[in-house]
């Protein structure tokens, strides 16, 4: 997503505008003001007696709530503006609402004409980047003082509701204000959208379910004050720690969603534009993440996951008995079965960890009650992983698309096409073995172990577990170590050949504890080697590679959460000051952010930029960078959960100074940890 793009959201009701709040969509520019998976303005710009506005200032200190400072026409030393002009903009209580303020500064009595034009596409948000023609048709619709804009096809039917209390002139494009100011006398004016949602009866499917109560303004202002009072206290001699730290924190509070089978709990949507919805791997990560910070994100996303869990063989969906979904739609695709994404099921890595986050929110909160309550769904998770994971046979987690149509093939983490490649570029068949799918399986079953001996009250089980675990830890050792490379491999192709890739995924290994302790300084070697450290971060793919491209999405990018995956992964195996040189090159990039990372960006080695450059479409803010700081913080500070204690093992890097995290809550209570570096 463009990062010069202004952005307000709520959970996943979100606008996009350019720096002086005008909506101009295409292809390139994929702003607009989107809801329930679709995008109900595509147009919104508003002009001044004929002139498009300039921008003074914005001010957003709040995730919902957003007010630009304008001018009509370009702005000049050499002339003073005769008026100015104050946007307002918020989402609050399910409605995008827009104040305009004008101000006359000149000597005279001014008539002013005010034009906001308004349209909607109502495209898909999967598909604003796209020149999507619309198979149904589109309405308006004239009210007093309102403009209805509709998109119709069969019973499927999306609104655009444009409303103003005061008097407007209406017309199917817009709405036009006249009116004359003296001097310094100013006019306002209030503007709603809201969208409808609609049944064949006219009635709103949603009015219909018992959703979250939708907060106002001062109720979203009282609710981030206190999500932001009741989360750790930072203190820290690097400023620009402390700056990411409150950015993720009130990102996260944006970031929360409520499901419509959920609507009394919030757990963390993928990330803006294209991930606002229901997912797994990005919720589930991103709750692993914060568990220091709002151990209650998981529950929401666990039970939410669970009750989506599938039951049965669905080819179009690539649903399988006990398999996490990998995200859930409201679109258009998703109510015509375009696509297959009102449950899509196509990820092998989501159920695994699935087991992981229930195993890490008992450990950090001694939540026994929510393990026991959904033993049914981790067991089937386990369960998956041995029956329709282990596709070959062969005791591996292996993936291939039932959905040969519209599915993706590759169902890890790095799902592009040319993700999973060869050292040479060339791509392997299918299925695919993925190296991280066999770590998190390993994990999950050894956390699966810990939860049945320990909470479940089936030992029988948990040694089944571990046996099986020590199992595949002893194969994957063999099979996966390129042995004149001394890393392991990408992935195994469908003859068991290695895919000899160098990557990142190697240093998932390491957080999932598969990695034989003989080999981890080799493996760390090559993650802070060259080919694969920029300065900045790891990169996906190393440097050489036969597809590395330092602007690839998976293939030569940094990915902030791998990053901190990898760190952490880090300090399991003892290399803490490695750990500290990721996670100090990571924040150093939040600078360039504004203390937001984005999704990811580009792979160029620091000293041949001297900043971390972009990555064009980039999600932002995106859950799973918004998680990493907070990971990368528990990692530097060494934070451990052992029973009822938190263990503190710090290792800092000298840029860091002191670190002070304060209140820090788990089983234990509340606890501080204070470290300095060395």
């Amino acid at each position: 997503m463009r990062p010069d793009l202004v952005r307000i959201l709520d959970g996943n009701m979100f606008v996009l505008s350019d720096g002086s709040g005008d909506v101009e969509a295409s292809p390139t520019n994929p702003c607009g003001f989107f809801d329930f998976d679709t995008r109900f303005l595509s147009l919104w710009l508003l002009t001044v007696n004929g002139e498009r506005l300039s921008p003074l200032a914005i001010d957003d200190a709040h995730y919902f709530e957003v007010r630009f400072f304008l001018v009509p026409g370009t702005p000049t030393h050499y002339v003073d503006a005769k008026a100015s002009v104050i946007r307002e903009r918020s989402i609050t209580a399910g409605t995008f609402e827009e104040r305009l303020t004008i101000i006359n500064h000149d000597a005279d009595p001014v008539d002013y004409t005010v034009r906001v034009d308004a349209d909607s596409d109502f495209a898909p948000v999967t598909a604003v980047e796209q020149r999507r023609e619309p198979v149904g048709r589109m309405d308006r619709r004239v009210e007093r003082r309102c403009l209805r804009l509709g998109y119709q096809r069969e019973k499927f039917r999306r609104e655009t509701v444009i409303s103003v209390a005061d008097p407007a002139e209406v017309d199917e494009h817009g709405l036009t204000f006249r009116f004359r100011l003296d001097q310094r006398e100013s006019w306002t004016t209030v503007i709603r959208i809201e969208t409808a949602v609609l049944r064949p009866d006219g009635q709103d499917v949603r009015k219909r379910l018992h959703r979250r109560h939708r907060r106002s303004r001062s109720e979203l202002r009282h609710d981030l004050d206190r999500w932001l009072a009741k989360a750790p206290r930072l203190s820290c001699n690097w400023e620009t720690m402390t700056a990411t730290y409150r950015r993720s924190l009130v990102d996260l509070a944006g970031l929360r969603y409520s499901p419509l089978t959920l609507p009394d709990e919030a757990m963390p949507a993928a990330g803006l534009p294209w991930g606002a919805t229901i997912t797994g791997r990005d919720s589930i990560l991103t709750s692993l993440q914060v568990l220091p910070v709002a151990p209650e994100l998981a529950v929401a996303t666990l039970r939410m996951l669970g009750i989506d869990q599938g039951a049965v063989l669905d080819d179009f969906r690539d649903e399988e008995p006990g398999k996490i979904l990998r995200e859930f739609r409201y679109g258009e695709p998703a109510a015509f079965e375009e696509k297959p994404v009102s449950p899509y099921y196509g990820s092998a890595d989501v159920t695994p960890l699935y087991v992981i986050l229930l195993d890490e929110y008992e450990r950090w909160t001694g939540d026994v009650a929510l393990t026991r309550e959904l033993e049914d769904e981790a067991r089937a998770a386990l369960r998956w992983i041995d029956e329709y994971g282990d596709i070959m046979g062969d005791g591996y987690v292996w993936y291939q698309r039932r959905n040969e149509l519209t599915g993706l093939e590759n169902q890890c983490w790095k799902e592009s096409a040319d993700g999973v490649s060869y050292r040479d570029g060339r791509l392997p068949g299918l299925p695919r073995a993925t190296c991280e799918l066999q770590g998190y399986a390993y994990d999950a079953k050894r956390r699966g172990a810990r939860l049945a001996r320990e909470c479940w009250g089936d030992p029988a089980y948990a040694d089944r577990l571990e046996r099986e675990a020590a199992d595949l830890k002893r194969r994957f050792n063999e099979d996966f170590w390129i042995e004149d490379g001394g890393y392991y491999a990408l992935a195994l192709d469908p003859d068991g050949g290695q895919v000899d890739a160098l990557s990142s995924n190697i240093g998932h290994l390491l957080w999932s504890g598969i990695v034989d302790e003989s080999r981890a300084a080799a493996v760390v070697g090559h993650l802070l080697g060259p080919r694969l450290f920029t300065g900045w971060g790891v990169r996906t793919l190393a440097a050489g590679e036969g597809r590395y491209n330092p602007l690839g999405y998976h293939v030569g990018t940094v990915w902030p959460f791998d990053n901190a995956l990898i760190a952490w992964g880090l300090c399991r195996y003892g290399f803490r000051r490695e750990a500290g040189a990721i996670a100090e090159g990571i924040i150093d990039a939040a600078r360039y952010f504004d203390g937001r990372l984005p999704e990811a960006f580009a792979g160029f080695d620091r000293e041949q930029t001297g900043y971390p450059v972009s990555y064009p479409t980039a999600n932002s803010p995106q859950a799973m960078a918004t998680g990493a700081p907070i990971l990368l913080l528990r990692t530097l500070l060494g934070l451990e959960p052992y029973g009822n204690h938190l263990v503190v093992e710090p290792a800092l890097p000298a840029r860091f100074g002191r670190i002070e995290l304060l209140d820090i809550p788990g089983r234990w209570g509340r606890i501080d940890a204070i470290a300095t570096s060395r």
